[in-house]
């Protein structure tokens, strides 16, 4: 214990901006609310795959859709499954935490690697800091947060194999690809940074023979050759097997998500993501051209094909954050380098490490008290205030239920994840986050009625729509529409949801 204070003494101020990341990350995702759009269905899945003990294989949650296959479950079963598991033990407390925990460890390992290629504290800070910034909109509980972990890990691992080979680190990626592949399809991601060390590898070797210079080893690339055969072979085992390849080709050709979902949209000054991403290729392009150490063919790899990864949809903007951060930290540490090479290092003055301590504990103090059990005594604002957004209908389709207010049923969109969880099976949901489930001409309806276009209630009728559950943020002018309109009467209101019933003829 005394060994363990006394080096919380020796805390210094560059150690303190690592920190602050760490911690700022940890308080940030365990006060920030469920979002209902890709997280109640999941563990809806979860649960049905729990007690039917197996993976379904049609759609049973919409009354549009009903009884039409849907092998996206197969994709996502593992994830589900486990967070359903962490719902049913412990609720959204739960959910968030292990949250919490896997995104910090997440960018723990990335904020480590950064230091281990700049050997500095300071500049493996303001590296992760430009990872937080593209990866922060991506930070809401679903499937797709274990593969930003494992990603991070497949970094540590090509880097650390590369400085010293040993063979545990190959082990890394075949292990990570069986959870990864069975969780979400941004597994391809994972083959994409080890083709990248692959392709390395192998333009050293044709390099060196062009030059005339000694032959390069061939260790290391039979390693990362290895590592890409074991991973692939290893993408297989998956309920689809080969199938999975058309799963990826079909979702990411599919003009409905790339149409409709403003995260897989083409980044754009018109958006504050776009913004962030599309500012931070450009500097990483600068500090590339800039620096006094030309990029080897490893970083410019990576930043071509995350870049364009990155340009192609705004999904892609947190893995150009993660790939990109080691590179700039190691980059950053040459420029520092080339304009320090004349300055003595600076001493640390006791006074100094007082202060550090002080700002340690306080910092230490916030991440103790921010796990969502209490939540409740904090003074946050009140779209943070509870363990589930504003966003998400919970009183309304309380409500909804007690009443039972009759059949079929019309509703926003993101009301319809958390209803498949809620409603069901008293209601079936017309569309929900599902994207690529539902056809054009369905959406083209949703739209239409979402915006109150002339004709809305007509496309009510046609799919015997009797209930109306609204977003007074998506939908206002429908609910205007329908609230000037004499066929429906307001059952219930509140800051998240409007309930209309259709008046009888």
């Amino acid at each position: 214990m005394g060994k363990f204070l006394i080096r919380l003494t020796r805390i210094d101020v560059k150690q303190l901006w690592a920190i602050t990341i760490l911690v700022g990350i940890f308080v940030f995702i365990n006060t920030h609310p469920i979002r209902p759009h890709d997280f109640w269905w999941h563990i809806a899945v979860g649960q049905e795959i729990v007690s039917a003990g197996e993976i379904p294989a049609v759609d049973i949650y919409s009354y549009t859709m009903e009884g039409t296959a849907y092998p996206s479950y197969q994709m996502f079963w593992l994830a589900d499954t486990v967070l359903y598991s962490i719902y049913n033990f412990g609720g959204p407390e739960l959910v968030i935490f292990v949250q919490s925990i896997l995104i910090t460890a997440a960018y723990g390992i990335l904020l480590w690697l950064c230091r281990k290629v700049s050997s500095s504290w300071r500049i493996a800070a303001v590296s992760t800091l430009f990872a937080v910034a593209l990866g922060i909109n991506n930070w809401n509980v679903r499937p797709q947060t274990i593969s930003f972990l494992i990603g991070v890990i497949y970094l540590l691992a090509i880097y650390s194999y590369r400085k010293r080979p040993r063979v545990g680190w190959l082990v890394v990626f075949p292990i990570g690809m069986i959870v990864w592949v069975n969780s979400h399809g941004s597994f391809v991601i994972g083959l994409l940074i080890i083709g990248i060390w692959l392709g390395d590898e192998l333009w050293q070797v044709v390099y060196s023979l062009y030059m005339n210079r000694a032959r390069k080893p061939l260790k290391q690339l039979w390693a990362s050759l290895l590592a890409m055969v074991l991973t692939i072979g290893v993408c297989l085992i998956n309920p689809r097997g080969l199938g999975i390849i058309n799963y990826i080709q079909n979702l990411t050709s599919n003009s409905v998500v790339q149409d409709l979902v403003p995260e897989w949209a083409v980044p754009s000054f018109d958006s504050l993501s776009g913004v962030i991403f599309l500012i931070s290729l450009m500097l990483c392009a600068i500090i590339l051209a800039i620096s006094p150490t030309r990029p080897n063919f490893f970083q410019l790899l990576s930043f071509l094909a995350f870049g364009l990864l990155g340009l192609r949809t705004l999904r892609g903007s947190v893995w150009f954050g993660i790939v990109m951060a080691p590179i700039l930290a190691y980059h950053f540490s040459q420029m520092v380098k080339l304009r320090n090479s004349n300055k003595g290092k600076e001493p640390t003055q006791a006074g100094k490490r007082i202060a550090n301590l002080v700002i340690l504990i306080l910092l230490l103090l916030g991440a103790v008290v921010s796990p969502p059990w209490f939540k409740s005594s904090l003074p946050l604002p009140p779209l943070k205030a509870g363990l589930v957004s504003t966003e998400t209908p919970l009183e309304a389709t309380e409500y909804l239920l007690s009443e039972e207010a009759p059949g079929q049923l019309f509703h926003d969109m993101g009301f319809g994840s958390y209803l498949i969880w809620a409603a069901r099976p008293e209601y079936q949901v017309f569309v929900d986050p599902r994207i690529e489930l539902y056809p054009l001409e369905i959406w083209g309806d949703y739209l239409s009625v979402s915006n109150g276009i002339p004709g809305w209630q007509e496309l009510l009728d046609q799919y015997e729509v009797n209930t109306l559950l609204l977003s007074p943020d998506t939908q206002s002018r429908l609910i205007q529409a329908v609230e000037d309109s004499s066929r429906w009467s307001l059952l219930y209101s509140d800051q998240s949801a409007y309930l209309f019933v259709k008046l009888e003829s």
